[in-house]
Formats: structure tokens, C-alpha cells, sequence
């Protein structure tokens, strides 16, 4: 009898995912091939000195039943700190905090309505604010061509433009005219200044406890979420070892060089590992690697206009700076993280590892561990400057922020650089539909997670669009709409 097998190209949270949906439901047979040495993809977490990173912040929150049932299969969560210490895989119960740095001042994220909030905004400008909200309340755009519009249509002219124009941009790299509004739909939804005005009053008039469903909140405005102990990448690093343990072949530092296709079919991969080529073949193929790579795995008999839309797909790069600081800096911050809106700076977020986890943290009890977060394009200014050059402007930029007091508060420090973090909603992304079109006719090739469908997907929509592909493969069902309906949906899953 013929064993059936499947290729799954990438190792993060949507490859993961799949590989170990397959293994439990399925007689085929799940094949994993990662180019890095890690598991986890964007979710990985990366040890320097014992001191953990989790790259861009991944809490562990879903509207979505499956996917949280699924993480608690992995590990067992907890707020007892007993037990906490006693056990690594554990799920911690954390509350959130995130909040805004401007003007020296600290706002709540998303902004609230509060007395605060106001007198820091100023009562004039508070007012003008109100009065631009309701404006866009009687008379909104009715066609949102850009993502200004979106942000204009929920929040007003003049509160887009304090809060949300220049973080956007900065983390973007272009005006929010020129960013289609699918990411206000994907990242935003229902998020606006009524629904916050709602759920201040709530939380004000009955105690919302420690539920962690949080099924009557917005996702964007939700108290508590579970992490792992020792960041994101222990619960894909546990996925890893338990399909290691199913006899799953599992292929890192392994890259794809080129897709056989024979008809409406991938009949099979080259891959290299070590400088050495091979083929593997397969009966269906599940793609997580950037479309960009994909279509030039295809090679020549991809048309010339679907290659020329792939290559003017834009991303945007990412840089995290990890610095050590002695417990004389930021040591009465709780935030989770803290969105920079100071333009005399260019670090776009901070976060606060202890704030995370204490056991993200080598020595909790002296220092504070925290990572600035920097947006850019691969091979520009910021991209191209040395390491030395980045954790001195990681320094200078904590100063200027009255972050730290002095340089020597600065224990160590280590650059991290992450190319394709972020799929871009602009360039040729108005044209991706085509992309879509001709890579689904293959009927045993499926995209997705972040990259492979050029979303910006969080851990949660990644897994369900895995779960699609699993239902899919499984049934010999060769409509592909419903894995590509994940996060359209009006309601955000993970934030």
C-alpha cells in the first residue's frame, strides 16, 4: 500500500501546525523542511546567555475555542507560583499592559477614555478630538481607498493623526496612503473609539475577573493571556520534540531550490542541505515560505506577469536590539511592551521581558531585560549599520527617552536582525488575487501561515489556516476559499 506523504515547507507555528494535525488524524505521512536552525519561525525564542528574546511579542490569546484547547494539550496553564517553578511546560497566566510613550508621557493602549488620557491630551484638544470623531460618525469616507481612511472612519482626523499616522508609518516605512486598508481589516477589525468608550464603562460598572475566554472583548482590548515559561518558542520546540517522537522526519538548515510540476500538480521537491542536493517526492505539498520564494521555485514556466507581480511583493524587516540593564532602569514599569510615538527616535517598540516572564529573564531579581524594536528594509541605513553602531544607538535612543540615566546602566546587548517579518500591504499586493489564482490551480499545493499567504497572519490564524489545509488534504476537498478566509473574519483572534 502506498504511504502518502506530505511536505510542508517551513517550520513555524503554521507548518507546525499542520505536521502534527496530520500525524494525529491521518495515515500520510508529514515531511518538515525549515531553512534556520530553529522551530518556531516568528514565534522562536532565542537564548542569549539565559537571558530570552520574543521576537515582536506573542501573546497567546484566540476568539478561537480549537486553537486555545490546543495550546492547553501542549502545556498545562497556571497562575500558581508554586507549581510555576516546579514545572516548565506550563502556560503562565499573564495580565496585559501596553501602553504609548508621548511627549514624555504615557498613554493607554488602545487609548482609553479617561481622566488621564485627557488631561494628558489637553482639555482643548480633547474636545477638538471628540468633535473629529463625531464628525467622521455623520459623515465617514464611504469608499476607504487607504488605510488613513480606515483609521479616520473609526478614530476621527485629529486623533489619526496624534496617535496613529506616524507610528504607522514609521513601522511601515510609507504613508498610510499608500497601505491598502485590508491591514485595518486584519489587524484593527472592530476596534473604535465606541467600542472603547463601551468597554471603559464595563470594566468601570462590573469586576470582568481573570476569564481568560474574554469572549464580550475586543481582542485588541483584552486583560489576560497565557505564555509559555520560557517565551513562544517552548511550545513550538515541544510540538517539534513530540513529532520527533511520531517518527516525523523533521529538516532543518535545509532550503528549497526547486518545484517539479507535472500538470495541475507539484510532483516534487529539490532541496539542499550541506551544500548537497536531493529530491523528494510527494502527494501534497504545504507551502509557509514567502510567495516570493515559491513562484521562483517554480522557475520558467511561471507566466512573466505573475512573476513581475511576486517580485514587486514588499515586506518589511525587522531588527530587535536586546539590551541588559542593571534594576535602577524602567524597574516600576509593568508594560508588556510600549509603542515609541516620539518621532526624535527612531525605535518603534520596547518590551519588557521580566514583564513577560520572569523565567525569560537569567537574573529577574537584578536586572531588567528589554528589547527595542526597529523597522526597516532589508539593505538600508538602519539594516546595513554594524552591530557596534546598533547597540550604541540602541543606548543613545534609551537616554534620549529618559529610559535609562547613564550608559553604564547598560549590562549587555545583542542584535538580532529579522528579514521578511512583516507581509506589506503595499506594492503590488492590489495584485495579489492573481498570485492566489494561478498558485491554487495546483490542486495539491497549499499556502499558508504569514508568509505563504502574504497576510498578515498572527500564531492563532496561522493554525487555523493549517487546520483548514489538514481538513482538506484529509477529505480530497480541492477548494481552497475557506483556508484563505482565515482573518477575514469581523472577529481578531490573537493579539
Amino acid at each position: 500500500m502506498h504511504l502518502k506523504k506530505a511536505l510542508i515547507l517551513g517550520g513555524g507555528p503554521a507548518g507546525l501546525t499542520a505536521a502534527s494535525e496530520l500525524s494525529k488524524s491521518s495515515n500520510i505521512q508529514p515531511i518538515i523542511i525549515e531553512k534556520s536552525n530553529e522551530w518556531g519561525g516568528l514565534s522562536r525564542t532565542i537564548n542569549y546567555k539565559g537571558n530570552r528574546i520574543d521576537i515582536g511579542g506573542h501573546r497567546f490569546f484566540s476568539k478561537s475555542d480549537r486553537v486555545m484547547d490546543w495550546w492547553k494539550a501542549q502545556m498545562i496553564p497556571s497562575s500558581d507560583a508554586t507549581f510555576i517553578e516546579d514545572t516548565d511546560d506550563v502556560l503562565m497566566i499573564c495580565h496585559r499592559l501596553s501602553r504609548i510613550y508621548f511627549k514624555k508621557r504615557f498613554f493607554d493602549y488602545p487609548i482609553t477614555v479617561s481622566k488621564k488620557t485627557i488631561f494628558n491630551l489637553g482639555y482643548g484638544n480633547s474636545i477638538l478630538i471628540g468633535f473629529s470623531y463625531l464628525k467622521s460618525v455623520l459623515f465617514p469616507i464611504k469608499k476607504e481607498r487607504n488605510l488613513e481612511d480606515f483609521f479616520i472612519n473609526r478614530f476621527g482626523q485629529r486623533l489619526y493623526r496624534t496617535f496613529f499616522k506616524s507610528y504607522t508609518e514609521k513601522v511601515w516605512g510609507v504613508s498610510c496612503q499608500d497601505i491598502n486598508a485590508d491591514w485595518g481589516v486584519q489587524r484593527i477589525k472592530e476596534l473604535s473609539i465606541s467600542k472603547t468608550i463601551a468597554h471603559f464603562f464595563k470594566k468601570n460598572r462590573q469586576n470582568l475577573g481573570s476569564d481568560i475566554s474574554q469572549k464580550d472583548v475586543e481582542t485588541s482590548l483584552i486583560e489576560y493571556f497565557y505564555y509559555p515559561k520560557y517565551g513562544p518558542g517552548q511550545m513550538w520546540e515541544l510540538v517539534a520534540q513530540q513529532l520527533d517522537e511520531r517518527n516525523v522526519l523533521l529538516q532543518r538548515n535545509t532550503e528549497i531550490v526547486k518545484m517539479n510540476v507535472n500538470g495541475n500538480k507539484i510532483k516534487s521537491v529539490i532541496i539542499r542541505k550541506d551544500n548537497r542536493e536531493a529530491l523528494i517526492t510527494a502527494d501534497y505539498f504545504i507551502s509557509t515560505i514567502p510567495v516570493t520564494h515559491l513562484i521562483k521555485s517554480l522557475g520558467n514556466q511561471v507566466p512573466d506577469h505573475i512573476k513581475n507581480i511576486a517580485a514587486s511583493l514588499k515586506f518589511r524587516d525587522f531588527i530587535t536590539i536586546g539590551v541588559l540593564l542593571d534594576k535602577s532602569s524602567l524597574q516600576s514599569l509593568k508594560d508588556n511592551w510600549i509603542y515609541i510615538q516620539e518621532p526624535y527616535v527612531k525605535v518603534g517598540r520596547i518590551q519588557i521581558f521580566n514583564n513577560w516572564s520572569p523565567y525569560m529573564v537569567k537574573d529577574p531579581e537584578n536586572t531588567l531585560w528589554v528589547g527595542l524594536e526597529y523597522f526597516c528594509n532589508e539593505g538600508d541605513e538602519l539594516w546595513n549599520m554594524s552591530e557596534d553602531a546598533l547597540k550604541k544607538l540602541a543606548c543613545e535612543e534609551l537616554l534620549a527617552l529618559a529610559f535609562i540615566n547613564s550608559p553604564s546602566n547598560v549590562l549587555d546587548s545583542v542584535v538580532i536582525k529579522v528579514p521578511k517579518a512583516y507581509p506589506a500591504y503595499f506594492g503590488s499586493y492590489n495584485q495579489f488575487s492573481e498570485i492566489r489564482a494561478y498558485l491554487d490551480q495546483f490542486e495539491n499545493l497549499f499556502m499558508i501561515g504569514r508568509n505563504g499567504m502574504h497576510r498578515y497572519n498572527n500564531q492563532d490564524h496561522s493554525m487555523l489556516a493549517a487546520f483548514e489545509a489538514v481538513s482538506k488534504i484529509i477529505k480530497q476537498d480541492k477548494d481552497k476559499r475557506s483556508i484563505w478566509e482565515v482573518n477575514t473574519e469581523s472577529v481578531y483572534n490573537e493579539s
